[in-house]
């Protein structure tokens, strides 16, 4: 006991803990572990939605989202995190019911942080993206009903996050459509994209500045203070910041981007006047060797010197014969087909995938590669600070709980949450991603459909739009819902056969099993310690 109560001295200072509860110093202890390794979890299974389409894309490599992410993670966590923590810890049932049974809710937190880990490593063991949300809540609730049965169910707030998980991919899936048609319409579909996209490209940056800067400033943590700033204040600084940006992306970024598109170009009409020069249509030549008396064939596309030389000393012998003249347009498509088999070669199979996922309504246009691929990746940053601010609430919703009786002795939990609570969420949650992230970001970024820097910013800024307005009204919504719907609507937008239709199903289906799973494993966990305890 010494040792836990040292440990204890090392946590930031409490006030004098009622002497009854002196003796869960060791649930404390164990419920910050399983705190952290659900974070861990989270981390592998979850943040794969924020980055996953951006490496899928070939914007970013791996590494350099695990980068991004780690960063951004934490960030939104600490600014955006404590009011979906404050629904988790104490919106699901009437904590009230456990007054004179404080013991029994820390076990029971500790229960729902066991259970939505071990279903979490399950899911990522497979693959599988599923909602840490859903598990969080079906393990708080499975606790529960050991205890006290469906009584003191907070049926109206269970009801509106269930909505929520309905509706969640639904909305982000029209904010993603939405998004993509306007890229479609003003810049996708132009002959030369390049002037469109660049009037656009301030536009772009100013609008994620402006959603993100509102709402760090109109619903922040109290604890920076940011509840003192009136109304207009929020507005001046989202709109002036949002208004820089722009102007700065304009002067600086739009000519940077127009020479290096340029250049590109110049690059690229050079490269086909030498491939025209050295080359020449392929023809194919019958020739007959009179000393061999063997008759061979001539073909390839040779240098124009060694197939001239050749030819036009057996055709000057009467020795061959001009069998065919090669279909050049065949030829680039076969060409074609071969340089999309070896793009594919690494990847894993991709049934269920039609042939025209690398079809010119699938494609992005070179020059459209190069101004939305900065987009996505700001969008993905965008995608990455919500998630911080909606799902660190997963892990640290019922520490919060366990931290505070410990605390106070108090169930009610009136104070605001800990940054330093948070904090810690979000570096298990960067832990994880480090770990086994790329296992759920092949899934999310890869195997549902072939995303391209223009989907991709499509996916990832519409469904970020949708976690931030949820996590500003309070209501924890499931970001991976919202990314997997924006996957398929746009997916389905671009070509109704390149999503993998049948992979889609089993995420569905791992979707429903996931609450009644997270249940039923917090539950016997619970059942297990009160039996010990």
């Amino acid at each position: 006991m010494e040792s836990l109560s040292t440990l204890a001295n090392m946590l930031p200072s409490t006030t004098n803990i009622p002497l009854p509860l002196s003796d869960i110093l060791w649930m404390v202890i164990l419920g910050f572990v399983i705190s952290f390794i659900l974070s861990i979890a989270i981390g592998a299974n979850d943040v794969a939605n924020s980055f996953g389409t951006s490496v899928g894309a070939k914007v970013l490599t791996l590494h350099q989202a695990l980068f991004f992410a780690t960063i951004f993670e934490t960030l939104g966590a600490v600014l955006m995190g404590s009011k979906v923590a404050q629904t988790i810890q104490k919106g699901i049932f009437n904590v009230e019911m456990y007054i004179g049974r404080e013991e029994t809710l820390v076990l029971g937190e500790i229960s729902a942080l066991a259970g939505c880990a071990v279903w979490l490593f399950i899911a990522t063991a497979f693959k599988m993206p599923v909602s840490t949300t859903h598990s969080i809540v079906g393990a708080t609730l499975g606790f529960h009903f050991v205890v006290f049965g469906i009584e003191g169910i907070q049926w109206l707030q269970v009801g509106l996050i269930v909505i929520s998980w309905i509706t969640s991919p639904v909305l982000s899936g029209i904010f993603s459509s939405l998004i993509f048609f306007i890229l479609r319409y003003f810049i996708l579909r132009k002959k030369e994209p390049l002037e469109p996209g660049l009037r656009l490209l301030p536009i772009w940056y100013g609008l994620v500045i402006i959603v993100n800067f509102f709402s760090i400033f109109y619903d922040g943590p109290t604890t920076l203070g940011f509840d003192r700033i009136p109304l207009w204040g929020t507005f001046l600084l989202s709109f002036g910041s949002g208004i820089l940006v722009g102007l700065a992306v304009w002067f600086i970024m739009v000519p940077y981007i127009r020479r290096k598109i340029i250049g590109m170009s110049s690059q690229e009409e050079n490269r086909a006047e030498e491939t025209q020069s050295v080359f020449k249509e392929k023809r194919r030549y019958t020739c007959h060797d009179n000393k061999t008396d063997k008759v061979s064939l001539i073909t390839g596309a040779e240098p124009i010197s060694a197939v001239d030389d050749k030819a036009s000393e057996d055709l000057a012998n009467e020795n061959c014969v001009e069998a065919e003249r090669k279909d050049t347009e065949r030829t680039r498509m076969e060409d074609g087909d071969r340089r999309q088999n070896e793009s594919g070669a690494d990847g894993d199979d991709t049934s269920g995938r039609g042939t025209s996922v690398l079809s010119e309504e699938v494609r992005d246009h070179p020059h459209v590669t190069v101004l939305c691929s900065p987009l996505q990746v700001l969008s993905a940053i965008f995608a990455s600070f919500a998630h911080g601010g909606n799902d660190v609430s997963n892990a640290i919703g019922p520490l919060i709980a366990i931290w505070l009786i410990y605390r106070t002795g108090d169930i009610a939990q009136d104070e605001p949450t800990p940054l330093w609570v948070l904090f810690y969420g979000a570096l298990g949650i960067s832990l994880g991603l480090w770990l086994l992230g790329r296992r759920v970001i092949q899934t999310v970024g890869e195997d549902i459909t072939t995303l391209t820097p223009s989907s991709g910013f499509s996916v990832e800024l519409g469904a970020a739009m949708t976690v931030l307005l949820a996590s500003n009204v309070g209501i924890p919504i499931s970001t991976t819902h919202c990314k997997i719907g924006s996957v398929v609507s746009v997916g389905w937008l671009r070509s109704r056969e390149a999503v993998n239709w049948s992979l889609f199903g089993t995420i569905v289906l791992a979707w429903g099993v996931t609450l009644p799973a997270t249940m039923g494993l917090s539950a016997a966990i619970m059942a297990l310690l009160q039996l010990a305890y």
